[in-house]
This record gives structure tokens, sequence and C-alpha cells, in this order.
């Protein structure tokens, strides 16, 4: 099952279909399309020549979204129909959008938002097809941050639910955050849109997340319950905040910091949790999960660990994976070979430079293990047998793999995006 996000005060919508979500990442896309200064006025339906020929005023870059995610073409496919998608952040073309101020058009690789058939009804599916000026193709800024195709009278809409890979639709405009679209500024990797004055859980949804901090009495670290974490004015401190530059959402996580009872260092890190508060411990057996993030790492002593499948029920204190990342930017997968661990296999997987933007998509399919970097092929490993009926559950964020005295020495890591799905 996908995780089902929760709304802060939006309208609702009917549950056979969707339901809006929690407040995210979202400026007012206006802003981009609106250079010049002046509001845009829907455009004329035009022929394509007409289009072709007029004076446009263009930004290009990604177009941000819920939980920090980008408009995405799939597979970087240029194809009429091809669907467009809701996908991790990371800086390919597939994500380069061109918004034309003149025509209220967002093009990629030559081709238009679309949608299907310029259908009318909530539902249909937005993907992509040869420019032609029509109605389909027209999105207009709306102050709030929505798109508005007014063809339709319905807005671009994430559903919310799929997470990473979800094809975006039309839907009635509702002020949901699912519906809020930040813009391209000009280039440049994902991630943007970020609201650098609120907490984290402004920015993202954190009502399915528990977090642990290097803070509190030896063999026990202070936790954060999900309902402390979310909102605007939610938890933060100096081990977990909101960057003032950027907006990401920072870990720090000092290497004399408490620890848990089987572990020697300490974390400032996510565990996930179920929407009723309840630890998270999820089956692969006939089910697809992924964990996807975008994210910079700005300071590290040796490696820190940014994203784990970690083992629940079933008896074991052991992650199956940890992906780590390198003080020389190497980005290494650890898998456990048993429960009982201590005998992980590394594999080299990338190398990203400290402070540069990267994005991971890990999987468990069954026994199947995937990795996926900046939107590449998916790397793939077998799990071992000794794992299966163990429970699992995902944990993201700083788990810094040095220990020491100094309280200025530790791992510091931002998010830009975060996103599960369990189906």
């Amino acid at each position: 099952m996908h995780r089902w996000l929760h709304p802060q005060n939006k309208p609702t919508a009917p549950a056979s279909l969707r339901r809006p979500v929690a407040a995210v990442a979202a400026g007012a896309l206006g802003a981009a399309l609106s250079l010049t200064g002046a509001t845009l006025a829907l455009a004329p339906a035009a022929s394509a020549a007409t289009t072709t020929a007029a004076t446009t005023t263009a930004t290009t870059g990604p177009v941000t979204g819920y939980q920090g995610l980008c408009l995405d073409d799939r597979g970087a496919v240029t194809t009429n129909l091809n669907p467009v998608q809701v996908y991790t952040c990371n800086g390919t073309n597939a994500q380069q959008w061109s918004a034309d101020s003149a025509t209220n058009t967002l093009q990629v690789l030559g081709k238009c938002l679309d949608v299907n058939s310029a259908g009318t009804v909530n539902g249909t599916t937005v993907d992509l097809y040869d420019c032609n000026g029509t109605g389909a193709q027209q999105w207009v800024p709306q102050s709030n941050g929505e798109l508005l195709n007014p063809n339709s009278g319905k807005c671009l809409d994430d559903t919310g639910s799929g997470g990473s890979g979800t094809q975006v639709q039309i839907w009635s405009c509702t002020d949901a955050a699912n519906q809020k679209w930040a813009p391209p500024t000009g280039g440049g990797s994902g991630g943007g849109g970020l609201n650098t004055s609120v907490a984290p859980g402004g920015n993202f949804d954190l009502s399915v997340w528990e977090l642990q901090e290097p803070t509190g009495s030896a063999g026990s670290p202070t936790t954060i319950a999900p309902g402390q974490l979310e909102g605007a004015n939610g938890y933060q401190d100096s081990y977990f905040y909101t960057d003032s530059g950027d907006g990401a959402m920072t870990f720090w996580d000092p290497e004399n910091g408490v620890t848990t009872p089987n572990s020697n260092y300490s974390r400032s890190e996510l565990r996930e949790m179920n929407s009723d508060g309840s630890a998270a411990n999820w089956f692969a057996a006939g089910t697809t999960n992924t964990l996807g993030a975008t994210l910079k790492v700005t300071q590290v002593p040796d490696h820190v660990c940014v994203g784990q499948i970690h083992l629940g029920s079933g008896g074991s204190t052991k992650p199956l994976l940890e992906l780590f990342y390198y003080a020389n930017g190497d980005i290494k997968m650890a898998i456990e070979q048993t429960p009982a661990g201590g005998n992980e296999v590394l594999t080299d997987v990338g190398n990203v430079p400290v402070g540069t933007q990267w994005s991971y998509v890990i999987g468990l399919s069954g026994s199947t293990i995937s990795l996926s970097l900046n939107g590449g092929a998916a790397q793939t490993w077998t799990a071992s047998s000794t794992f299966d009926g163990y429970g699992m559950y995902f944990k993201a964020g700083d788990y810094d793999q040095s220990s020491g005295s100094d309280s200025s020495v530790g791992a510091k890591v931002g998010f830009y995006a975060l996103s599960i799905s369990h189906g």
C-alpha cells in the first residue's frame, strides 16, 4: 500500500481517487513565469505556426512539487502521450522544463505538457504532446502556487499517494499542497521550492517519520514523535532544522553524541512509522517498497549512512542494507549477508563530490534489492533467503560512522526531497 499523506486544513476530494496532502516545498510558479513583472493572462488559442513565431520569455529548470519531487518526462521519451510523472529530482534533461510566459506552456525536450485528449474531468492524465497552442497545453500560474488549465477549469495535481513515479493528472483546484508547484529558476538540479522560514515539517510530510537524535542519556537517545515534527511550527533544534539558505531539511550529528544500545555511533536520523503512530514493520514478499531522496552531504569525517532498510520483527537489531557516503565522495552500498550482521558486503556504486546535490532510490521487492542514483539505471542484488520472514522499515538522515570526544566533529546532511512508497 502507498503511504497516504495528511491534509492540513485543506478541502478534501472524493476518496475514491485521491485526497489532499500536507504542506510541502512549494513556491509560486507565477514568479518564474512573469519575469517582466507583468501578471500573466491566458493566451488565446493559436495555431502551431503562431506559437512558433511568437516572442517568448522563458525560464528553464526543474518544476518542484509535493515532497520536493520534480515534474519528469518518464524515461526521457519524446513520443506523443508519454506520461509525465513526479520523480526524485536528479537534474536530468527529462526534468528541465521551459516555462514560456507568452504562451503559458511548459515544455521539455521539445514537447509540451498536455491534458490527455483535452479532457476536463477529474483524474484525466497529463502527458507530453507536440506543442500546438491549444487549451489542453496552457497552464496559468495562480498566486497560491497552483497551475490552472483554463480549458478544463482544473489544476495540475500530484495524487500525493504514489510517491516517485506517479503520473500527474488534473483535478478540481483545492489549494492543497499536492497542487502547489515551485518554479524553474533558470537551470540547476532539483530540490528547489523549499521554504526557508518554516520547520522541516512545513516542507516535508513527517507524519510517517520519528526522529532519533544524538542527545539524551547513554543508550537511550532522544526520540521525537511524528506529531511533534509535523507542520511549519514543528520541532527543530540544532541537530535537526531547516537550512536558512536553501531550505534543506538538515541533520547534524557530532561524533560524541548519545548512541543506541546496539551501536557505537550516534545519529540524527528519521525512522519510518505508520500513519497511526506505530512503528513501521512491512514485509517485502509480494510488494514493492521504495525510499527516494535528494540530498547533499556538506560535512563528513569518514563516512555517513544516508539511507537504510532496517530489520524490524524477527529478532535482529541489524539492517538489511545501508547506503554510505564517504569523505572522498564515494557512495557504497552495504548489504548484510545474514540477520546476525557483521558480514556486510560493500559495493562501490558512484561518486559525488562533497557539497554536491545527488539523489537515490532504494528499492526492495521480494528478495530483489535495487538502487538508482541520479535517475540512472537500477543496480540490483539478491537478498539472502535468511532474511525471509523478517519485517522491515526505512531510515533516512545522518548516521555518522565515526566516534570520538569532539563535539565539533561530525556529519551534516541536507535533504531536498524524501518519499516512501509501498505497493
